[in-house]
């Protein structure tokens, strides 16, 4: 008899949010009847009912002894980096003898910027792409690496999609907050801006973004602003899920590949996938031997040196 495959937990964040926390069970439910072959739980670290724990207790009580657990958030930051191992590391001494996997966040995942790119294309109505500036707003951090990561976000949410531009802002714990990034976008000369809540479901912060983006509208008439929805449980955050579940039980662990345009086809960079890769040619060589700097799991990067 084979051995079952890990079951997967869904870690959550957890909202104050009743329709939130519902979408987020919803999601885990529906992640469960896409794939009978596993057995699929999850919880919430703060806020909303069922407690990680809870969740670990019900797979260990199905007789489940390993499983994957993957962070349902986009970004890495307290969360992802510490208050969930930390969680699993607790559960471990609560059940004697199971053992887990932890996966990494979703972060600016090429579908998932297909999805918020549909998002847009749902209120541009008959405006033109070049003339919008879209505002990308993130929950907020005390940790700054997450907080770049959102700005990485946006950057490749602008990359060949035609936007006039993508901004960034935050609704809590970091600048700029909304009004804040509204006002820069207006002084960078933006007449048509959209406001997209990098959120994967709706709650309280995102209902606060379309408020205080609403109110900074209602004070300059002149302004065009239109808000976007979040990003929901499309297909895509199914799938991804899934994939971040695969990684984390064949231990492949990759960094920010998703983004590479030598792995993935970016809008405008699709030439680029599968690009045979060449060493490093550096000026200090003596010429007798090729300088790398090693393989990438996916044949290298190619740094040319054009200057």
């Amino acid at each position: 008899m084979t051995n079952p495959p890990p079951a997967l937990l869904v870690a959550g964040h957890g909202t104050r949010d009743e329709a939130g926390a519902e979408a987020f069970r919803d999601f885990v439910r529906e992640l469960g009847r896409r794939h009978p072959e596993l057995r699929v739980a999850g919880g919430f670290i703060e806020l909303s009912p069922p407690p990680l724990g809870e969740a670990v207790t019900e797979l260990v009580e199905q007789g489940v002894r390993r499983f994957a657990a993957v962070p349902l958030m986009l970004v890495s930051a307290g969360h992802a980096k510490g208050d969930i191992p930390a969680a699993l590391a607790r559960e471990k001494e609560r059940h004697p003898g199971i053992s887990y996997t932890y996966g990494r966040p979703l972060g600016p995942h090429p579908s998932l910027l297909n999805v918020l790119e549909r998002r847009l294309d749902a209120v541009l109505g008959d405006w033109d792409r070049a003339d919008v500036t879209v505002l990308l707003v993130g929950r907020g951090s005390t940790d700054p690496d997450a907080n770049a990561e959102v700005h990485k976000a946006a950057r490749l949410l602008w990359e060949g999609r035609g936007y006039a531009g993508v901004e960034t802002a935050f609704v809590s714990l970091a600048a700029p907050d909304v009004p804040s990034g509204l006002d820069r976008c207006a002084k960078l000369g933006a007449e048509r801006i959209v406001v997209l809540p990098y959120f994967l479901f709706t709650g309280i912060l995102p209902d606060r973004v379309r408020r205080q983006t609403e109110e900074w509208a209602a004070a300059r008439p002149a302004a065009e602003v239109r808000s976007a929805d979040v990003i929901g449980p499309e297909p895509e955050l199914l799938d991804l899920v899934l994939e971040r579940y695969e990684e984390a039980v064949k231990g492949d662990l990759r960094m920010n590949c998703d983004s590479c345009v030598y792995r993935i086809a970016l809008p405008g960079f699709e030439d680029k996938v599968g690009l045979p890769q060449q060493p490093h040619f550096h000026p200090d060589d003596d010429g007798h031997h090729g300088h790398g700097h090693g393989h990438h799991h996916h044949g290298g990067h190619s740094h040319s040196h054009a200057h």
